[in-house]
């Protein structure tokens, strides 16, 4: 291994155009009127059809909470491996909990050998035994697994998860009056959203890289929408309408936020969910934190009114919220298409 990354011509990036990935103001939604935030939603939606990226300022989310997030998020992961594998997903009914090294791998068809050179931990809605959901036995509900001997981090996720929630509710309804529909129209959707808040740690990576493993492999993500904070590390590359891998610089309190593959269906494929993926060649640790913010297990995924019409058709066949992502877990983590296939 040497201290010089040597890269594979085909993982550089080209330095990102601001009119690729836009910076957008979302303070005027948040507190101004009607007209300030079809404004704003008529920016992101652009965003949404020509990319499906773009940074978001002014979201209302403290630095300081962001801050302690990150700090707690390295707390774990500097844990010895044992600790943090007392919290393993693989002793979690409903994918909750760490994965070490390797675990998930987003790009199978080109990381034939091992997953992505990352580890991660998932933190969910945190429901009890006795919550209506969990007695049902619907898929993807239940408790978290929260790390026993770090004080304090539980309610630190905790606090992050929340405002975040907060924060997606919002941005939904921007998703609404871009798509020409009431700005309430998803939360019928949201009333038990399925958010998933997952801390992630990158190792600088060095030697001679190629497809054959990065930070995170090439993809797109499962669900509707992600909002992602990242460290001042870099490595983030998303590939372009033109299909050039272009990099998503950390831009300092700025949230990448990206469209999934379960908003690319409910609009027919009129927001973008694009190709993305992980070089950490900083030469330094990489933390990022994203968070995962999709509708209730039950909610019917097909082709909205406002994104059909004369001359196009809907694209997909209809489906739900939970089994579309169920589909995508089973795709992406080999624990858990394994039970799948022996259950």
């Amino acid at each position: 291994m040497t201290d010089n990354p040597k890269l594979d011509s085909s993982l550089r990036g080209a330095r990102v155009a601001l009119e690729e990935i836009p910076v957008i103001d979302f303070g005027p939604f948040l507190t101004g009127d009607l007209a300030a935030r079809q404004a704003v939603a008529r920016e992101i939606g652009s965003a949404c059809r020509n990319i499906g990226f773009f940074y978001l300022a002014n979201h209302g989310i403290s630095p300081a909470l962001r801050e302690r997030t990150f700090a707690e998020a390295k707390r774990f992961f500097d844990q010895p491996l044992a600790a943090k594998m007392a919290v393993d997903i693989e002793k979690s009914p409903c994918h909750r909990g760490y994965f070490k090294m390797g675990g998930e791998n987003l790009d199978p068809e080109k990381q034939t050998e091992a997953g992505d050179l990352k580890e991660g931990i998932k933190i969910g809605r945190d429901l009890a035994a006795d919550h209506a959901l969990v007695r049902t036995g619907l898929p993807l509900h239940g408790a978290n697994l929260w790390p026993e001997d770090l004080p304090g981090w539980q309610g630190a996720m905790q606090s992050y998860f929340d405002a975040l929630t907060g924060l997606g509710r919002q941005i939904m309804h921007a998703f609404a009056l871009s798509l020409d529909l009431d700005e309430c129209h998803f939360d019928r959707d949201l009333t038990d959203p399925m958010a998933t808040l997952g801390p992630l740690h990158y190792p600088p990576q060095q030697g001679s890289i190629t497809e054959k493993q990065i930070g995170a492999g090439a993809h797109t993500d499962f669900g509707c929408l992600t909002i992602l904070a990242q460290d001042m590390n870099g490595g983030l590359q998303v590939k372009n309408a033109a299909g050039t891998w272009i990099d998503a610089p950390p831009l300092a309190d700025a949230f990448v936020i990206n469209i999934g593959d379960m908003m690319a269906r409910w609009t027919n494929d009129l927001f973008a969910s694009t190709q993305h993926r992980v070089v950490n060649v900083s030469g330094k640790e990489r933390y990022s934190i994203p968070f995962f913010f999709d509708p209730n297990y039950m909610a019917r995924v097909e082709a909205l009114p406002s994104c059909v019409g004369p001359g196009r058709p809907a694209k997909f066949k209809p489906t739900t919220s939970g089994q579309h992502l169920l589909d995508m877990i089973n795709a992406t983590f080999d624990y858990h298409r394994e039970k799948e296939e022996t259950a």
